[in-house]
């Protein structure tokens, strides 16, 4: 199975990744430029990928998105063969939720999978509500709404719920179809 960790940038798509990937992560990251300098010293440029087995003919290939726009190619690439994808949104940065508005439209754009929100550095001071990033992300009404989650990347199991949570709606999406 295939899934699209995706966000903007800074929104923990590479640490998601190494937080759960079983294999050693292959990462383009590499010195960040411009203002994204001013949110980390590395950024991706063209994927993350890493793989999570869950049984032995069973494995969650995970392949993160750069989240800079100049990359969007490779949205294209990745998105393509997706079974679903994670729109990861750092929550204490507002200023950054017109790009994940962008990357969310690019991606249902191009395919109809299930999607789930995740919501990053909600213990940040600053971070909005899940209500009011569902609102600014455009997701006005609650029944047609995806699922949201919170998460810290930067732990195994907070990665692990969020993925069990993605997992339930791709079954339930795949069962509704039948």
């Amino acid at each position: 199975m295939r899934l699209v960790v995706t966000g903007s940038v800074g929104a923990g798509k590479s640490t998601f990744i190494r937080s759960v990937s079983e294999i050693a992560v292959v990462d383009t990251d590499r010195i960040a430029t411009q203002e994204t300098a001013t949110i980390k010293k590395k950024t991706t440029v063209a994927m993350d990928f890493g793989r999570l087995q869950f049984a032995p003919q069973m494995a969650l290939h995970l392949y993160g998105t750069p989240g800079q726009s100049r990359f969007d190619f490779m949205w294209d690439i990745l998105i393509k063969k997706a079974h679903a994808y994670i729109l990861l949104v750092d929550a204490h940065r507002p200023s950054d939720f017109q790009a994940c508005r962008r990357i969310y439209g690019f991606m249902q754009q191009r395919v109809n999978i299930p999607l789930v929100v995740g919501l990053t550095h909600m213990d940040c001071k600053g971070a909005w509500s899940q209500e009011n990033v569902a609102i600014a992300l455009g997701f006005v009404d609650k029944e047609k709404r995806p699922p949201f989650v919170t998460l810290n990347a930067n732990k195994k199991e907070s990665v692990i719920d969020a993925l069990i949570v993605l997992m339930q709606h791709y079954l339930k999406d795949i069962q509704s179809a039948v």
